[in-house]
């Protein structure tokens, strides 16, 4: 039936309708960016666990999609290895069947991120010039983009600080490159969780969503203080707990000068302060539990709270075990998948609380 002939009533079912289905395609489009994200995510904390990093010594965007072919190029790509630091002070005895164990992790980060661009940008073109994303997304979504773009720069940026004089990347440039991942991952998960149905539900209190946005806003830093952490190598030493060097709160934490630099290039105060943050993010998400219990025990945002703070109780477990491990490989993955999995959770739930974006209610123009 065409629109013309439609009652009021109809036409703005029949549009309500469509833009129902319009945000679910988009829903399920950055729902596959999100889990693309995730694994790039998880390659990066390998390649970092595995120091693998620098094994490519150069950023070609496009001709690097190609990796070595045949054993002469594998000869080429190790000689450029050779050059660096890294190899000529820790990996001297290095073969190349060896080099290509650390090679490959960072090809599939550079490739995964390419991947990410193309499953990108490609559905967001199609879905703009069809009118199926709405006007007030468009340039947000355009905006993710081209943070993508930037954050391909800010990789490249962190790999070449390892390439003349340190044997590995600056933990400034790594904390950067993760923390702008994470902006991404939270601005997809914003957006995607604003398209979704909402609960009617109150809001237990009247700060409820600023108890959220402590959260969400609090495991990014956590995640920026692991950061430092992973680039420091201080997951290493350490490795008890609840005691740190035989100690609550350990000596030595402010040695270097000035006092300020240790909050960054001190290994032992750089992994207490992580620990503080986790003790810290514990709190706020018990506090905020035990408020949205109390005050709606059987609404949704109290059932969201529950769920919250057992993810970072769990992240917590899987920490202080990755810790006393000495951080093999696999808990390694493990931590910094539950951190994702923390941050993703706590974002989708501080958007909760403005409900989703308002749906039409007249027939809207669709360019």
């Amino acid at each position: 039936m065409a629109v013309a002939n439609l009652s009021p009533e109809q036409a703005i079912r029949t549009e309500v309708r469509r833009q129902d289905n319009n945000r679910r395609a988009v829903r399920i489009w950055l729902g596959f960016v999100l889990l693309a994200l995730f694994c790039l995510v998880l390659v990066g904390g390998a390649t970092r666990l595995t120091n693998s990093g620098l094994s490519i010594t150069e950023w070609k965007p496009i001709h690097g999609v190609i990796p070595p072919l045949n054993a002469a190029e594998w000869e080429e790509e190790f000689k450029l290895y050779q050059r660096i630091p890294e190899f000529q002070q820790l990996n001297s005895d290095m073969t190349v069947d060896q080099f290509k164990g650390i090679f490959w992790w960072e090809w599939a980060h550079r490739l995964i991120a390419r991947a990410i661009g193309v499953i990108f940008a490609l559905p967001l073109i199609f879905f703009w010039a069809t009118g199926m994303i709405e006007k007030r997304l468009r340039w947000p979504l355009a905006g993710i983009l081209a943070l993508g773009g930037l954050q391909g720069f800010i990789g490249w940026w962190m790999v070449s600080s390892g390439l003349s004089v340190r044997t590995d990347v600056s933990q400034y440039r790594l904390a950067t490159h993760l923390v702008m991942a994470c902006l991404i991952f939270a601005s997809c998960m914003w957006i995607t969780r604003g398209l979704a149905p909402h609960s009617d539900d109150t809001a237990p209190t009247k700060t409820s969503h600023r108890w959220a946005a402590a959260i969400a806003i609090f495991s990014l830093f956590q995640i920026y203080l692991g950061a430092l952490v992973a680039g420091l190598d201080a997951g290493f030493t350490y490795n008890t707990w609840p005691l740190m060097d035989g100690a609550v709160v350990p000596g030595d934490l402010f040695i270097q000068q000035p006092f300020w630099i240790n909050l960054f290039e001190n290994p032992k105060t750089v992994q207490f302060i992580h620990r503080l943050g986790a003790y810290t993010l514990f709190a706020l998400a018990l506090v905020n539990m035990v408020i949205a219990l109390r005050a709606a025990p059987w609404t949704t945002h109290a059932r969201r709270a529950v769920v919250l703070f057992s993810l970072v109780t769990i992240q917590a477990a899987i920490g202080i075990t990755t810790l006393l491990l000495e951080v093999p490989l696999h808990w390694g993955l493990l931590h910094q998948a539950g951190a994702l999995v923390v941050f993703g959770f706590a974002v989708a739930n501080w958007r909760g609380y403005y409900g989703e974006y308002p749906r039409a209610t007249v027939i809207a123009e669709r360019d």
